[in-house]
């Protein structure tokens, strides 16, 4: 498989799992600011509120745990990264600047073809 249609797929799938996270979340009482907000410093899949509290958020998904499961792989240096782009965010959106603010991950773990278990970890780091 060629390099650009493998980041397709995985871009697609990675969209797709997004969109399950963020249906999830809504569930819990969350509201979606932004999907993909990106920037020179990376990537943050969903920007959403939860009350008053401005939550920055990871989604995760692994096919398999052998190696460990999604959220095995949000790294310190992800959590670097994220936190990068997050300050930036604030930086160019002053209206959130004073909002309480939080690091989560949504790991998505595969489940039969209309379900999947989410494991969603609040203050997952800061």
């Amino acid at each position: 498989m060629n390099i650009a249609r493998n980041n397709c797929w995985r871009s697609r799938k990675g969209l797709r799992f997004e969109a399950l996270a963020l249906d999830h979340l809504q569930e819990q009482g969350l509201e979606l600011l932004q999907r993909n907000y990106r920037c020179n410093m990376g990537e943050i899949d969903l920007l959403m509120l939860d009350r008053e509290v401005l939550v920055f958020i990871e989604v995760r998904f692994r096919g398999s745990t052998s190696h460990g499961g999604a959220l095995a792989t949000v790294t310190r240096n992800k959590q670097h990264k994220l936190l990068r782009t997050a300050r930036y965010f604030l930086l160019c959106h002053a209206e959130h600047q004073d909002r309480a603010c939080r690091f989560d991950v949504v790991g998505v773990q595969p489940g039969a073809a209309t379900t999947h278990q989410f494991t969603w970890i609040q203050n997952a780091f800061c």
